[in-house]
């Protein structure tokens, strides 16, 4: 009987270091989007760029582009992200790969004209090394009722 109650409590602690572990992993990621969403706005290609996988995509609603074009249009303000407003995160670990979903509101200046943009954000991240790398981002187009599946 004490066997198998040491063997639960063992199991119940195992899984417990589990989702911590993994809950760390994700707070790393959440928090990297958001610091991404503020250098972004405040047009930082010095933090940007190392961020930025050198073969990663960036999909907008006008093309899809890669990582030199991306920092150059923040970096002129061809699209200047002001301001992204997160409402919800979902965020998925896959080993050294991560996922996260983010519903945002984004206030910008896309071609001298001020908008406001209801968006899904997918955005993938790999960790190479000892830090992450943005893989890809993808704008969606969503109605402000949209809902991220957690």
């Amino acid at each position: 009987m004490r066997a198998t109650i040491l063997a639960l409590i063992i199991t119940i602690l195992s899984v417990q270091c589990s989702f911590a572990q993994n809950s760390a992993a994700e707070q790393e990621i959440i928090s990297l989007s958001k610091d991404k969403w503020q250098w972004m706005a405040d047009k930082n290609v010095d933090k940007l760029a190392p961020l930025f996988h050198d073969k990663s995509k960036f999909v907008h609603m006008s093309g899809t582009w890669k990582k030199e074009e991306e920092l150059d249009i923040i970096k002129t303000g061809s699209i200047w992200y002001k301001k992204a407003d997160v409402h919800d995160v979902a965020v998925e670990m896959f080993d050294n790969t991560a996922i996260i979903w983010s519903r945002i509101t984004l206030q910008a200046v896309v071609r001298g004209s001020e908008v406001s943009t209801e968006f899904t954000v997918t955005e993938v991240y790999k960790k190479q090394e000892s830090s992450w790398k943005l893989l890809a981002l993808t704008f969606s187009s969503v109605r402000d009722t949209h809902i991220i599946k957690h």
